[in-house]
């Protein structure tokens, strides 16, 4: 059964989840994260969209269970899905933490044998946008959006 994103009305649809900020909150993230994509019916839809929010929520998760990790705090992990009555679709994803002191940024050049560092050029490369924004009182907000295609 296929199921279609409403594109003659506004709506906008979210789902959020806090997560320890640890290598298996950002595992429960990305199942988290293929869920709700699947119950929305991206997977279907649109599958190119689908698989590069799958991995820009597993880039994201995993920075924030990184870099952005405060002991015995948490991350949240956001998805919106908002169609504009002309028939847009956007999909936003943000991951919040507690570091509002270490701020993203992609790097000029990351060496052939490094095994970090290409996160962020993941990130950049399948969303259509992306950046911070501080989140009160002291962490951070990582968002990307993709531009979904309209359906069929």
């Amino acid at each position: 059964m296929k199921s279609e994103i409403p594109l003659d009305t506004a709506t906008t649809r979210t789902h959020s989840a806090l997560l320890t900020a640890s290598p298996k909150g950002a595992s429960i993230g990305r199942r988290i994260a293929r869920q709700q994509l699947t119950a929305w019916g991206l997977n279907s839809l649109a599958t190119d969209a689908f698989h590069s929010a799958l991995l820009v929520v597993a880039e994201l998760a995993a920075n924030a269970s990184t870099h952005g990790r405060v002991p015995g705090r948490r991350f949240e992990l956001a998805l919106t899905l908002t169609t504009t009555p002309r028939g847009g679709t956007t999909l936003r994803i943000e991951v919040s933490d507690c570091r509002g002191d270490r701020h993203p940024a992609v790097p000029a050049s990351c060496a052939a044998h490094s095994q970090s560092g290409r996160g962020l050029t993941l990130v950049a490369a399948l969303a259509d946008r992306w950046g911070s924004i501080p989140r009160h009182p002291n962490g951070k907000t990582v968002w990307a959006e993709l531009d979904l295609p309209r359906a069929v």
